[in-house]
């Protein structure tokens, strides 16, 4: 079982939010963490972003990993994070743009995500979504 979160970050408006989807270890200790100690740069967050949903967020955005979904060997680089579209070919995956924030953890609690992340220019800020639909 997945715990399925959502990465984002507040737009230059101070309104709008850009969020990706992240399908495993979403819980703080994890997810919440790797970007406390490795995402705390605007040039790596909005590279993050613009990877659009990931399968596994790890330190580093790395390099294409087209083996990493394809059987028998499911072979993932360590340290590297995994997109559906860059690693797995999937479209429909960039990230999106919410009105605010109520909309953005609407949405994603909507989409079974339990845990929300926010960068809102100078810091992390976890929200516990629930993973009920609403």
């Amino acid at each position: 079982m997945s715990t399925r979160s959502t990465i984002a970050k507040v737009q230059e408006d101070g309104q709008t939010i850009r969020s990706i989807y992240c399908h495993f270890d979403g819980y703080p200790d994890y997810v919440g963490k790797v970007l406390q100690e490795h995402y705390t740069d605007m040039n790596k967050i909005d590279q993050l972003l613009a990877l659009g949903d990931l399968s596994v967020l790890d330190k580093e955005i790395g390099e294409a990993q087209t083996d990493a979904f394809t059987e028998p060997d499911f072979t993932r680089k360590e340290g590297y994070c995994l997109a559906y579209g860059r690693d797995r070919g999937e479209t429909e995956i960039d990230a999106l743009v919410h009105g605010n924030q109520d909309e953005w953890l609407g949405f994603r609690k909507g989409n079974w995500c339990e845990y929300g992340y926010l960068w809102d220019g100078s810091t992390w800020h976890t929200y516990e979504i629930g993973n009920d639909v609403p």
